[in-house]
């Protein structure tokens, strides 16, 4: 399959897998599972046609591992981001020292006021490489990188939780937490 499709269907998943399942009536269960038979049948009634051997390739291929399917290869879902409510069922874990959040020059301020919050999502996403923050943060503007005191923050009684994809999940991350990397 040709890049640009993969990139469209993809883009289809994130939209109805983490942000509007209603739109295509689907509903996510537990831990944000939908069948996949549900999700091609609801996809193909709103018109958007995918194969089962095109939704294996997104799931392998997609570049931050978005989705996935369960042991049976029967349901899928979004690894993260969600903005609609769903209980992914994840466990709090034990994270590395220090974990890094990119994001915009423009909401240095903002930060350093209130910390970094998750905003409409469900989680505040964090990382292990300062290479992978740097890129997120180009999606806001001039990228900037925060280290993350990951080690102090669990000592202090916040749950950390790491999705299947390997991406860090917190509820928000006050400033006394936070220290800017130079660029």
């Amino acid at each position: 399959m040709d890049n640009s499709r993969l990139v469209k269907i993809s883009k289809y998943l994130s939209k109805h897998l983490r942000h509007t399942p209603e739109e295509i009536g689907i509903t996510l269960a537990e831990g944000g599972w939908v069948s996949v038979a549900e999700l091609m049948e609801a996809s193909q009634k709103n018109g958007f046609l995918f194969t089962r051997a095109e939704l294996d390739e997104v799931v392998a291929k997609n570049d931050k591992k978005r989705f996935s399917f369960d042991s049976t290869g029967k349901l899928i879902r979004a690894n993260q981001g969600h903005s609609v409510e769903v209980d992914l069922l994840l466990t709090p874990t034990l994270p590395p020292d220090v974990l890094y959040h990119g994001t915009g020059a423009n909401t240095v301020e903002l930060i350093w006021q209130d910390g970094v919050c998750k905003m409409s999502r469900h989680h505040v996403h964090l990382t292990r490489s300062i290479s992978v923050a740097k890129k997120v943060g180009t999606r806001h503007g001039k990228p900037v990188v925060f280290a993350v005191d990951a080690a102090a923050m669990y000592k202090d009684g916040h749950d950390f939780y790491c999705s299947e994809n390997g991406v860090w999940l917190v509820d928000r991350v006050p400033p006394k937490y936070l220290q800017l990397l130079p660029n």
